[in-house]
C-alpha cells in the first residue's frame, strides 16, 4: 500500500467512530420505535392508527436529506417551541435517522406480523395463552425470523446513508474523504472511503447471516 493511500486511510479513519456511533444509535432507537409504530398501525383506535399512518407516510415519502435539514435547520424556527429544539449537528443527525428508519422498520415488522397465519393465534387461544404470552412466545419469534432478511438489508442501507450527514458538516467518513479530495485534487480518497464502507458492511452481513442461522427453526 502506497504512503499516500496510508496517509488517506489514516485521516479518513478519524471519521469512522462518528459513522459507527450514528449507525449504532440510529439502529438501537429506530428498531423499538418502529415496532411501537407497528403496534399503533394495528390499533383498533382510529386516531392512534391514523397518527401512525401519517407518520409513516411522511417519513417514507420525503427524502432523508430533507428531514435531516429540517431537524437541524428547521425545528429552531417553529414558533413557540423552536428555542427548545436547537440541536447539535450530531444530535440532529441521530434524531433524523432514528425517526426515518423507524418508519421503514415499522412497515417491515407489519409485513412480518401479516405473514403469521391466523391459525397461530387461534391455537394459542385454545392452549389458554394470554395475549402477552401469545405475542412473546408465538408471534414475535416467527416475526423476527420472517423479517430478519429485510432488517439486514435496511441496516446495510443505514450504513451507507450515514454519508448524508456530511451535508451538515458532521465529521464522519465522507466528511474527511471529501476534504482530502478537495485538498489534493485527487479522487483516491473516495475509493478509500468506499473500501471502509464495504468492510463495515461485510461484518454486518456476517452478523446477520449468523442470526438467520440461529433463528432458522
Amino acid at each position: 500500500m502506497s504512503p499516500h493511500v496510508l496517509s488517506l486511510l489514516s485521516s479518513i479513519m478519524a471519521g469512522v467512530g462518528k459513522t459507527l456511533s450514528l449507525f449504532a444509535i440510529s439502529l438501537i432507537v429506530s428498531i423499538p420505535l418502529g415496532f411501537l409504530v407497528t403496534l399503533m398501525l394495528r390499533s383498533k383506535l382510529k386516531v392512534v392508527k391514523g397518527i401512525a399512518e401519517v407518520y409513516v407516510y411522511i417519513l417514507r415519502g420525503t427524502p432523508l436529506l430533507l428531514q435531516l435539514f429540517f431537524v437541524y435547520f428547521g425545528l429552531p424556527f417553529i414558533p413557540g417551541i423552536g428555542k427548545y429544539m436547537v440541536f447539535e449537528r450530531f444530535q440532529a443527525a441521530c434524531i433524523a435517522f432514528a425517526l426515518n428508519y423507524a418508519a421503514y422498520f415499522a412497515e417491515i415488522f407489519r409485513g412480518g406480523l401479516l405473514a403469521i397465519d391466523d391459525g397461530q393465534y387461534e391455537a394459542a387461544k385454545v392452549l389458554g395463552l394470554t395475549h402477552f404470552q401469545t405475542m412473546w412466545h408465538v408471534v414475535l419469534p416467527q416475526m423476527v425470523r420472517v423479517t430478519l432478511p429485510a432488517v439486514s438489508n435496511e441496516t446495510i442501507v443505514l450504513v451507507k446513508d450515514t454519508a448524508l450527514v456530511t451535508a451538515i458538516a458532521v465529521p464522519e467518513i465522507m466528511y474527511y474523504a471529501k476534504g482530502a479530495v478537495v485538498r489534493d485534487a485527487d479522487p483516491t480518497a473516495f475509493i478509500v472511503a468506499g473500501a471502509i464502507y464495504l468492510v463495515i458492511n461485510f461484518f454486518i452481513t456476517i452478523i446477520f447471516k449468523e442470526l438467520e442461522k440461529k433463528t432458522d427453526f
